[in-house]
């Protein structure tokens, strides 16, 4: 099994792949969580009325700093060269809640999916965080990566 995993070396030990003979190529990860609530707690979302000020726009800027960040906590990951990150929050009443989507882009010589993945939590915790005055009894769910190209795996796209 530790063939298969490239963050353990032959005698099965943590390390830091090493990429430096890689190709540079164009990848791009996207990720998706939902964050659930009553339908009163996504009132105050789509009102713009949250004690704690704007969720959607806090949360957004949150995500792009995580992605940002993701070397910094997980302690395989690769410092990128990010060349984009969007996310994409959206109250959604047949949750309730918020949906959330990160696509993260780079050129470099290993992938973003940690990235998208990092910024779709934080701005899932971020949304929590704003809103728990109103309710503590939130969900956080479906962190998942959707979609991710380039590099030798190729595409993927969840089912």
């Amino acid at each position: 099994m530790t063939d298969k995993l490239t963050h353990f070396d032959a005698a099965g030990q943590a390390h830091m792949v090493d990429v430096s003979q890689k190709p540079v190529t164009a990848r791009e990860a996207v990720a998706e969580g939902l964050v659930i609530m009553t339908p009163e707690t996504l009132a105050l979302v789509e009102a713009g009325s949250a004690k704690k000020g704007d969720v959607l726009g806090v949360a957004r800027l949150a995500g792009i700093m995580g992605a940002k960040k993701t070397a910094d906590l997980i302690p395989l990951c690769h410092p990128l060269p990010i060349t984009r990150v969007a996310l994409d929050l959206e109250p959604d009443a047949a949750l309730p809640g918020v949906r959330i989507t990160a696509t993260v882009s780079t050129a470099g010589q290993t992938g973003v999916e940690m990235e998208a993945l990092t910024a779709v939590t934080t701005a899932a915790l971020t949304v929590y965080d704003m809103l728990k005055a109103a309710e503590k009894g939130m969900r956080i769910e479906g962190v998942r990566l959707l979609a991710k190209s380039g590099g030798k795996s190729g595409e993927f796209r969840a089912e």
